[in-house]
């Protein structure tokens, strides 16, 4: 018998044994830093970079994090995703390496993104995520690459109008490549939110399986009393949260609000007074309301947070999406933007989420959001929508349906990319 080997120029077939406990034939390009397990023969998986800057919070990181891992889960891609701010990724991934340079995390290469850049391999898809700039070194690599590769800058989620008028333009660069722009959004129009393929069925799963949710809860050591409305709270700050703390501290049901690690910490601890700083595992009581400091969990528990509460206060982008997936009544506090340019993005939002609802319920829901938002006493509007909880949870669930209709952002990336091709 003959054995014909074939040789392919670029690639080097190594045999992994005794390194690791795989024992497989892998291919890694050691210039471009992808790393990947595939048989002897298997087509080329498509390359993508990802880059991230950390401006603040975990936002940014939050959200190329689950895109990265739902291109390699779903759509058998290679990605790599650089950050410039490896302390903020580890709070999202605990078992990273915070000085590590490049390391794979779940089918992710996750790249530190270093100040003095160095040459690296360009991919077939490069996205820029949220407005950061690319290294010019990098941009420079990709006008010598043939074909060129595909340009996208992703934006901000937004539910305004212009955004589908927007989406998928291409934007012309003086050094020669076309860059497009790419929009997540509520509309076919746009790109879509970030869902893994049973996302739904999983959360429904969950919710309807009472063992389970409890379960969760006693890991995190959260044990509420019968009939508690459970409330998590992921927010900035709110100069005018203890209104909203009082109310639920002399309500006639008792409510247990769980909130993780994070910058709303500061005002829970002026309302509840008192000397030290809140940490993790503490429990404070006040009448009817308990209040439990959660620690900073990563991204598939804190989706089952989301799915195991009554109430959810989201902030930003991820948590705010992953919110609607949970199919539960909920509180977005959006990002402040100097001059208030932030308020527009919000009435736009709720005036598509509102669409369809109970009047009476839109209109409460309207005014608990824009009380919260801007800094208006949160008493009243609280009491108000509380007397529409029913009207809530339905329309909740209704929503969330109404988006898992729509293509998921990762899916309509890699249908972006296809089309260009």
């Amino acid at each position: 018998m003959k054995t014909a080997l074939r040789v392919f120029p670029d690639v080097l077939i190594i045999v992994v044994r005794p390194v690791t406990e795989l024992v497989a034939e892998q291919r890694y390009e050691r210039q471009s830093g992808f790393f990947s397990i595939q048989t002897q023969g298997a087509r080329m998986k498509p390359s993508w970079d990802i880059f991230c800057s950390v401006v603040d919070n975990y936002g940014d990181a939050g959200v190329t994090w689950r895109l990265a891992r739902q291109l390699v889960a779903e759509h058998d891609v290679q990605v790599r995703l650089w950050i410039d701010d490896l302390a903020a990724f580890v709070r999202l991934c605990p078992d990273a390496d915070p000085c590590a340079s490049q390391q794979l995390r779940e089918g992710v290469s996750v790249c530190r993104w270093p100040a003095d850049w160095v040459s690296t391999t360009v991919p077939d898809v490069v996205i820029e995520a949220f407005a950061c700039r690319l290294p010019t070194p990098y941009t420079e690599s990709m006008l010598q690459r043939s074909p060129r590769p595909l340009w996208l800058n992703l934006e901000y989620l937004s539910a305004e109008d212009w955004v589908s008028g927007c989406h998928g333009l291409p934007s012309p660069q003086m050094n020669g490549l076309k860059k497009f722009f790419f929009f997540p959004g509520f509309a076919d129009t746009t790109g879509g939110l970030l869902r893994e393929r049973n996302l739904i069925i999983q959360r429904q799963a969950f919710q309807q399986d009472k063992a389970l949710q409890q379960a969760f809860l006693q890991e995190l050591n959260v044990e509420p009393l019968a009939g508690a409305r459970l409330i998590s709270v992921f927010a900035y700050e709110n100069p005018r949260l203890g209104s909203w703390l009082d109310a639920l501290a002399s309500d006639s049901r008792p409510n247990h609000l769980l909130v993780p690690e994070g910058r709303i910490l500061s005002d829970v601890q002026r309302w509840l007074g008192g000397e030290g700083e809140l940490h993790a595992g503490m429990v404070q009581i006040r009448g009817a309301l308990t209040v439990q400091v959660l620690p900073f969990i990563r991204q598939e528990r804190y989706d089952q947070l989301l799915w195991s509460c009554d109430f959810n206060v989201v902030r930003g982008e991820d948590s705010f999406v992953r919110a609607q997936w949970a199919g539960r009544p909920m509180l977005w506090h959006i990002y402040q933007q100097e001059e208030d340019a932030h308020l527009p993005k919000l009435d736009a939002f709720l005036a598509l989420y509102l669409a369809g609802h109970v009047p009476e319920a839109a209109q409460a829901v309207n005014r608990f959001w824009q009380s919260w938002n801007t800094g208006c006493d949160l008493s009243e509007s609280w009491q108000a929508l509380t007397g529409h909880w029913a009207q809530l949870e339905k329309h909740a669930e209704r929503w969330c349906q109404q988006q898992a209709t729509q293509t998921d952002l990762a899916t309509a990336l890699v249908q972006f990319y296809g089309n260009s091709l």
